[in-house]
Order: C-alpha cells, then sequence, then structure tokens
C-alpha cells in the first residue's frame, strides 16, 4: 500500500477515542465483506493484520479431509502434506489469495462495514467514558429545551437534564452554560443516554470539594447532605485535623466559599454542621437554630424524641416541617419533635383517659354486683365472691356446675343448686320481658 494502514488507523483511534484494535478489527471485518463479494461465498476465507508489513492478509482456509467432497473448503491428506509435511485430518491449511481490486459493489459493502463498525465502536467508548464519570460534575452548554427538558452538549455526547432534576424557578436558555451532577447511564438503541441531575444532594457535595481546599485534600470530611432541592439544605461536616474548623472551612472568610455555591444553586440556603458520632448531640446541631431541651434515643423504633420549649417549636419544626424533615435525613433516624406544653396536654389526656377506664370498670363491676344481689339468697359479699370466681353474669351462673360452684367460699351442694335455678329463673324472666 502506498500509505502506512496502521499509522491512519492509530490516528483515528485517537480523534476518535477508539481502540486501535477495535478499528483493525473493522477494516479486517470490510475487506472480508468485499472479499466474499468479490470471490464468492464457497470459500472459507479470513483476514489478519500483518504487523511486519503494517497490512491486511487474506487467506482461504482448507480443512484436512481424507475423502474431498467440496474442493473449494476441503483438501486432502497428500495434496495438504506437499503444502505442510505434517498435516493429518482435521488440521486447516491457509493459502494467501491475492485481490487485484474490488468492485464498486464490494467497496460500497466494505465501506458500510467500517462506518457501522466505527459507530458502534464509538457509542461504546463514549458509553464507558461517562459511565467511568457517573457521581461526577460536568460542564456543559444547552442545545435545546425540549417540554422543559434540558438537551446539554458535553462535547462528545449529549445529555439529558430532565424537569424533574432540574431546580424550581431555574431558568436555561440555548447557550447558556450548565454544571450538572452524572445521575446515570445507559445504553439505548440510538447511544448512550446521559442523565444529569441539579437536585441530587451529590451535586451540592461535589460543589464543596471544589469551593473548599480542605475537602479536595482530605482534611474536611463531608458526612451526610440533605437537600429541598432550590429551598434549604443541610450539610454535615467533620474535621480529621483538630486544629481545623470544618464549619468554619467550608463557610470561608465572610462566607465567600459557601455564597459561591448558593449562587450556583440559585439561592438555596445552605446550613453547615458539625458532625457528632452521637445521635442525641448531632440532632441539637441539626435543629439548629432551635434551642434543644432534652433528647429522648428510642432505639428500638430508630427515633430521636426531642423536647423543646414552647416558643421554640415553630422554629426547630420550620416552615411546613423542612427544618425537621432535613434533620431527619441527615441523621437518617425518624426526629420527632414535641414542645413541653404538648407533653404536658398528652399526659393530662392519658391521665383522664386512664382515670375514665378505671371508673368504668369500676361501675361496671358495681353494676355486677348489685344485679348479682338481687338473686335470692345472695348478700353483696357473696356476690363479690362469685365475680372473683368469674362468675360474673346470670348467664355464667346459670351455666356453672355444682362442683364449681362448691369451691366458692359460703356456698354448699344446695345453695349451689339454689343459685343456678335462681340465675336461670332471672334469665327467663328478662326473655320474657
Amino acid at each position: 500500500m502506498g500509505i502506512d494502514l496502521l499509522q491512519v488507523i492509530e490516528q483515528i483511534g485517537r480523534e476518535k477515542g477508539i481502540d486501535p484494535a477495535v478499528l483493525i478489527d473493522a477494516v479486517g471485518a470490510a475487506i472480508l465483506s468485499a472479499s466474499r463479494k468479490t470471490l464468492g461465498p464457497v470459500q472459507d476465507l479470513r483476514v489478519e493484520f500483518d504487523k511486519p508489513s503494517r497490512g491486511f492478509k487474506l487467506y482461504a482456509v482448507r480443512k484436512v479431509v481424507e475423502k474431498v467432497l467440496n474442493p473449494k473448503v476441503e483438501i486432502s491428506v497428500e495434496e495438504a502434506q506437499q503444502v505442510s509435511p505434517g498435516a493429518k485430518p482435521g488440521d486447516e491449511i491457509r493459502a494467501e489469495v491475492k485481490v487485484g481490486g474490488f468492485g464498486r459493489i464490494a467497496a460500497q459493502t466494505a465501506k458500510q462495514v467500517i462506518i457501522q463498525r466505527v459507530r458502534e465502536a464509538e457509542r461504546e467508548s463514549i458509553f464507558q467514558s461517562f459511565k467511568a464519570r457517573q457521581g461526577e460534575l460536568v460542564n456543559g452548554v444547552v442545545q435545546r429545551v425540549v417540554k422543559g427538558n434540558v438537551i446539554v452538549n458535553l462535547g462528545k455526547a449529549e445529555a439529558i437534564l430532565p424537569v424533574r432534576e432540574r431546580l424550581p424557578r431555574e431558568d436555561v436558555r440555548i447557550g447558556d452554560r450548565v454544571r450538572a451532577y452524572v445521575l446515570d447511564v445507559k445504553k439505548s438503541a440510538k447511544g448512550s443516554q446521559i442523565i444529569l441531575s441539579r437536585t441530587h444532594p451529590g451535586l451540592l457535595a461535589k460543589l464543596f470539594e471544589i469551593e473548599v481546599p480542605e475537602i479536595y485534600e482530605g482534611i474536611v470530611e463531608i458526612k451526610a447532605v440533605a437537600r429541598d432541592a432550590g429551598e434549604r439544605a443541610k450539610v454535615a461536616v467533620a474535621s480529621r485535623d483538630g486544629n481545623v474548623d470544618p464549619v468554619g472551612a467550608c463557610v470561608g472568610y465572610r462566607g465567600s466559599r459557601i455564597q459561591a455555591i448558593v449562587r450556583e444553586l440559585m439561592g438555596e440556603k445552605i446550613d453547615v454542621i458539625a458532625w457528632k458520632d452521637d445521635p442525641a448531640a448531632f440532632v441539637r446541631n441539626a435543629l439548629a437554630p432551635a434551642e434543644i431541651g432534652s433528647v429522648e434515643i428510642d432505639a428500638e423504633a430508630h427515633t430521636l424524641k426531642v423536647l423543646v420549649a414552647d416558643g421554640q417549636l415553630s422554629l426547630a419544626i420550620g416552615k411546613k416541617g423542612q427544618n425537621a424533615r432535613l434533620a431527619a435525613k441527615l441523621l437518617g433516624w425518624k426526629v420527632d419533635i414535641k414542645s413541653r406544653g404538648e407533653l404536658q396536654k398528652e399526659s393530662e389526656a392519658r391521665s383522664k383517659a386512664e382515670f375514665e377506664a378505671v371508673a368504668a370498670v369500676a361501675g361496671r363491676t358495681a353494676t355486677i354486683l348489685d344485679s348479682l344481689a338481687e338473686l335470692s339468697g345472695v348478700g353483696e359479699k357473696l356476690a363479690a365472691r362469685l365475680v372473683d370466681a368469674g362468675l360474673d353474669s346470670y348467664q355464667k351462673l346459670a351455666g356453672a356446675s355444682e362442683e364449681v360452684l362448691v369451691q366458692v367460699e359460703g356456698i354448699g351442694p344446695k345453695t349451689a343448686q339454689k343459685l343456678i335455678e335462681a340465675a336461670k329463673a332471672a334469665i327467663a324472666v328478662g326473655e320474657a320481658g
């Protein structure tokens, strides 16, 4: 060939971001396809890349057999041994094939094969490249907006910023630069589908890494992030160096560092909180600026019961419960916030309910005793002993055996029989009435 084919392949590989080996396979497949168009599909043709000559070689392969049925793909043992002395049945004999030139149709076929293989390799390269960047930040330019979904040009590929992943009230126009978090990368029929997000907590964490050198260097660590995108966020940080204040490092001199992040997120309010391993201590920081009275840990229910002063309740809960909700996300615990007044009302309500329950039981017992005392031969003391024995109604008394009744103090066999008959008579009178 008049050109260095390997050099051309390597150059295309660098430009397209494709492994040269993939391109060599693609060209080989194209030569094989074109050769079959020219020589016919009968022969078993194979293509190999020859490194010394930096070009491709085409071979016709025939299998060594005892009896030749198809001379195009088979060769006898005797003939094969003339080419390769040690040949035996089952071996393959290759002979290089020279092709003078491809016809128009064969050349077109080769071109299509190369284009298709290069496209597939390019798609795979883009997919792997962005798959490796999942969870990172990317910068792009708004290409177009379709039904609220923003199509972002990332250079080698286009990504989509769906409506649900956009910040509320964020207005974007064609040509605007966008910084977003790579949420997911999927394969589709048209190539890679790259999903971006501006609402994911990971975006906030990555922005802190960019703006705060101590986080990038690993001195300060982001332990947890909770967001109501576009409204408010809480970030818990800890320092690996006792001399470095993690909150101060993130806020920066006069708030310079955090303000850069707030501007990027369209004014989203960000609370930076010192991380604590103790949930009770951590929830006090997480619910700031509210002042916490006491914290009770219910490990079994994974709940923190927080008590605040009456004037601090609305501050602790926040607008539409936002402060409490974000604190719960940050801690990974359920947070139950009550004021002292609420706790007192609940205690009073429980006491009242308990009193009413006791009174109801006492009233029911008194009614039963009065009812049993109306039976002939039953006084208050005997009625009480019958209730203690579980015989607290006419029905139970009428259904009881003499053996059961005589076990009650003060009741003999005759009395037992009279009580059973009296209970049955009382039931009959009640049914008749």
